[in-house]
């Protein structure tokens, strides 16, 4: 029995050595980052953790939470592959003291390139293609060294929902309730954002899908995949009632493929009963698939998922 007991303690303790949050400063972004480095996990290969706090953050108040994927895109320009970020940190507390947005932190989920597709492409919309559409795609992804049977999108969310927010709610002064979480994402973190308020809408009452990757692979003739994820978003949107929906979509570059899809997705957001108050779809002509792209509108999103 005291085996047992010792061997739990000592479990226990090496699980919060592992969880162990390291505060990062910078010349190049506003406020400060907590990150904990390859965040443990069941689900999923083990990558960084940032929690973005405003210069002014206090745990005297509530903060509003705002999961983003490729979370190392997201601050620090100097350290990104393509020298690009979305400036989330002065964007938000440009909001913030503009009064037009509620006091938020932000979570960066690193993704692992090697992976990343198969992390952030929703598995239930891929299991609705009939077996020779499935096995068609999964052929076309062999070709560029991507194996669509270990999609681990599921898990993914797992991730999120089971580890990172618990810790999250934990450690920071947050409001852990639906209404004040949300999800947002590019191109594939696009895809996985809109899954993540379908399969969690107790979760997350807010998504915001950005340049979202409706091909799922590549442009082809006859692409079985973006009438997959209209049909799952047909049975699983949440109700808009209660929670809020935004795409948009530029016109250059890869976006230029997703301007076909631009009447599906109004019309399935219409069907369901969302309105101009809780869904958007908005396209930016002549800006491309890129962090500048974004970075430039995402004061939007921002004001409609937090807005006073």
């Amino acid at each position: 029995m005291y085996k047992k007991i010792l061997f739990l303690f000592i479990s226990v303790c090496s699980f919060a050595q592992e969880i162990m949050m390291k505060e990062i400063k910078s010349e190049h972004f506003l406020g400060k980052i907590q990150r904990v480095e390859n965040f443990p996990s069941n689900y999923v290969k083990p990558r960084n953790v940032d929690v973005w706090l405003p210069e002014n953050y206090s745990p005297e108040k509530k903060y509003s939470v705002l999961y983003m994927h490729d979370g190392q895109m997201l601050f620090d320009a100097t350290t990104t592959w393509n020298k690009q970020e979305w400036q989330v940190d002065d964007v938000v507390t440009k909001l913030v003291a503009e009064n037009k947005i509620e006091d938020v932190i932000v979570v960066g989920v690193w993704n692992i390139p090697t992976i990343r597709h198969l992390d952030l492409f929703p598995q239930k919309a891929f299991d609705l293609l009939p077996k020779q559409e499935k096995e068609k795609m999964i052929e076309q992804a062999k070709a560029i060294n991507l194996d669509l049977t270990k999609i681990n999108s599921d898990n993914y969310l797992k991730f999120i929902v089971e580890e990172v927010k618990p810790f999250v709610d934990k450690q920071f002064s947050t409001y852990s309730d639906a209404a004040h979480t949300a999800v947002m994402g590019s191109s594939m973190g696009g895809l996985i954002s809109m899954y993540a308020i379908c399969e969690y809408p107790e979760i997350f009452s807010k998504a915001a899908c950005l340049s979202t990757h409706w091909i799922g692979l590549k442009d082809v003739e006859n692409n079985p995949m973006p009438n997959a994820f209209f049909t799952y978003m047909q049975k699983k949107l949440p109700n808009p009632d209660t929670h809020k929906i935004y795409f948009d979509f530029g016109t250059e570059t890869l976006d230029a493929f997703y301007v076909k899809y631009e009447d599906n997705v109004n019309q399935i957001l219409a069907e369901k009963g969302f309105t101009e108050k809780n869904a958007k779809n908005l396209k930016f002509e002549g800006t491309d698939h890129s962090e500048n792209s974004w970075q430039k509108r995402i004061h939007i999103p921002l004001e409609f998922m937090f807005g006073k």
